[in-house]
């Protein structure tokens, strides 16, 4: 078995967002006793965002601004996160871009905008902090994907959205595969509707009848939603699983 340290720390990327999935999920797990290091472009939030997570939970935080499409100055803003923190045993990708272009008016510096962000955002992220798990002998990755990467879109965004989140899911299987052995799990969420702003903003109440109508359940998610699944991916008792894309979606997927 692979146990947890007495004190540890999860890392969340895109948390400083006010209504996302990031700072909900930091919240979350820093009421369940993590230590949150917190990654986010906008890095002024991101140290506001740690501030208010230490007052409000007692636990140690720390927020770097960084551009996650950047591998050497991720790799600089994790040191600078282990350097102050407990041990680094959970990481939550979240950090991502919409796009609503449609494909046929799609140009390139588009596509490969979302692709740097969405996607090997998620790899120099992970790339780093494994080298820290694996040393540790224990680890639980949770990557923020997409319901549109299982339907082909459908969604706000369209194809290189797509795309890139289910790049994620395949980047997922493949290191739960490669890690596993270090007593490191790898999963994925796929979020359905999320009331939230990468949807265009905050979604109207025609808009959530809109979406409603293609669900089973009878309300568009919460960030809440998606924060309850991460934190029980990273639980210790999370162990057995890996190579998982969890749908939270309403039952948007099976409908």
């Amino acid at each position: 078995m692979h146990t947890f340290p007495a004190e540890r720390t999860a890392v969340v990327t895109g948390a400083a967002s006010p209504r996302g999935i990031g700072r909900a999920t930091a919240h979350r797990l820093a009421g369940a006793g993590w230590s949150i290091g917190l990654l986010d472009v906008d890095g002024d939030a991101c140290a506001e965002l740690a501030e208010e997570i230490s007052r409000g939970s007692g636990v140690a935080a720390a927020g770097v601004g960084v551009d996650v499409s950047d591998a050497a100055a991720v790799r600089a803003a994790v040191d600078r996160l282990e350097a102050g923190l407990p041990p680094v045993v959970g990481l939550v990708n979240v950090a991502g871009v919409s796009s609503p272009t449609p494909y046929l008016e799609l140009e390139d510096d588009e596509w490969h905008r979302v692709l740097r962000i969405n996607l090997d955002g998620v790899h120099h992220v992970t790339s780093r902090v494994a080298q820290s798990m694996v040393r540790g002998g224990v680890g639980r990755v949770v990557s923020i994907s997409s319901v549109s990467a299982q339907r082909g879109g459908g969604t706000f965004s369209k194809t290189p959205y797509s795309v890139s989140k289910a790049g994620v899911i395949g980047l997922t299987r493949a290191l739960a595969r490669e890690l596993g052995p270090h007593g490191i799990t790898v999963n994925a969420i796929a979020p359905g509707p999320i009331d939230t702003d990468i949807m265009g903003g905050r979604l109207s109440e025609e808009r959530k009848v809109e979406l409603v109508a293609d669900l089973l359940v009878d309300r568009v998610g919460t960030t809440e939603d998606i924060a309850g699944a991460v934190s029980f991916l990273l639980a210790e008792e999370s162990g057995f699983i890996t190579g998982h894309t969890l749908n939270v979606d309403g039952g948007l997927y099976m409908h």
